[in-house]
């Protein structure tokens, strides 16, 4: 075949004179050119059909990039410079295709996971074969879509840190904590992690989907799980904390500050027995409702009393278990500041009266 001097005059007219019609075919026709020799091309071949569509894509519209990056996409000797030229374009109708399939080098993947947005690094996630840098870079700045994908994709490489990342992640997303369960390749310590924290349903069908071997372990598990449940949520004597919160409270000392120094001291009972006095809801209420998994019950008792955020935030780290993460204040703040006190003191009259029952 020729050299890529004695097709680049021929080029040169069609992209200073030919119009954008011209140009599109000729791309056309090159890359046909290409994709019907490609099994047979060597190194040398492919490089010259890397100059000569690399020099034509300079001056082509974003259709005929699309079109040229789907045909070129899942070709195992596609042009290197070309593709990786496709998988930077701002455009993702561009780079899609390119990005899921082409073979591009590490570092150039990298950077554009490092610098391009979450659609880009949702194709990124996709890839038949994501290396365990690049996949940091995704889990890092991925989203809730790429984090799910990046967690379906067994060819993806995951270091101990992403796995961390994702089941921190998975405490507000049951869909991704059923997804990173399902790998085979989660570190045992954050599998264990995961299961503490799933709800009933994901904990289930994790035990459904896993295999005969797998599922006796992941009993066990659960069964360990129960046990420090349990043992975290049995229950506390509050005898002594209300009575030293209520005289607090009939000589006028007993405040939001009061609660605030409670919980930042892990003053748990006493924590509970001044919220319950405040709020006029039983103590035996306020227990069980602290004990739960999400943190809005703090969120009505406190909105309904009229306290501020600062508050919200002592009670719900002065809980037992696990401290939450920042994304989950950082949800629970965005919550707190949506809920409006009418509503709050509706939910807080109806447990006035539940009298500790537990109905």
């Amino acid at each position: 075949m020729g050299t890529p001097a004695s097709l680049l005059p021929e080029l040169e007219d069609v992209v200073q004179h030919g119009s954008a019609e011209k140009r599109a075919e000729t791309l056309r026709r090159i890359t046909s050119l290409f994709l019907d020799g490609a099994p047979a091309f060597n190194d040398d071949h492919v490089a010259v059909f890397d100059d000569v569509i690399g020099y034509l894509i300079e001056e082509i519209e974003a259709r005929a990039l699309a079109e040229l990056a789907h045909k070129l996409a899942p070709v195992p000797n596609a042009p290197i410079r070309v593709v990786t030229k496709l998988a930077e374009s701002d455009d993702i109708a561009v780079a899609e295709p390119v990005l899921k399939q082409a073979r591009i080098a590490d570092p150039e993947l990298i950077r554009i996971a490092q610098t391009k947005g979450q659609a880009h690094l949702l194709a990124l996630s996709a890839r038949g074969a994501v290396s365990e840098a690049l996949a940091d870079v995704i889990v890092a700045r991925g989203d809730r879509d790429v984090s799910r994908s990046i967690a379906t994709n067994a060819a993806a490489r995951l270091s101990e840190n992403a796995f961390s990342t994702l089941v921190k992640r998975a405490e507000q997303d049951g869909v991704l904590a059923e997804r990173v369960g399902q790998r085979t390749d989660i570190p045992p310590r954050l599998f264990r992690q995961l299961l503490m924290q799933a709800s009933d349903v994901v904990q289930k069908r994790l035990l459904a989907q896993a295999k005969p071997e797998t599922q006796a372990e992941i009993r066990k598990i659960l069964a360990r799980v129960t046990d420090e449940v349990g043992a975290r949520a049995a229950p506390r004597n509050y005898t002594a904390a209300l009575a030293a919160v209520r005289q607090m409270h009939k000589d006028g000392r007993l405040s939001e500050a009061e609660i605030v120094a409670f919980a930042e001291a892990g003053r748990y009972e006493e924590t509970i027995a001044a919220l319950a006095t405040l709020c006029a809801v039983p103590v035996e209420v306020v227990d069980r409702l602290m004990n739960g998994e999400r943190a809005d019950p703090v969120l009505i008792l406190a909105r309904a009393a009229g306290f501020g955020w600062p508050t919200v935030r002592a009670v719900i780290l002065s809980r037992p278990g696990p401290k939450p993460s920042r994304e989950v204040l950082d949800a629970a703040l965005e919550n707190f500041e949506r809920l409006t006190p009418a509503t709050a003191q509706r939910v807080v009259r109806f447990w006035q009266v539940r009298q500790g029952t537990g109905e």
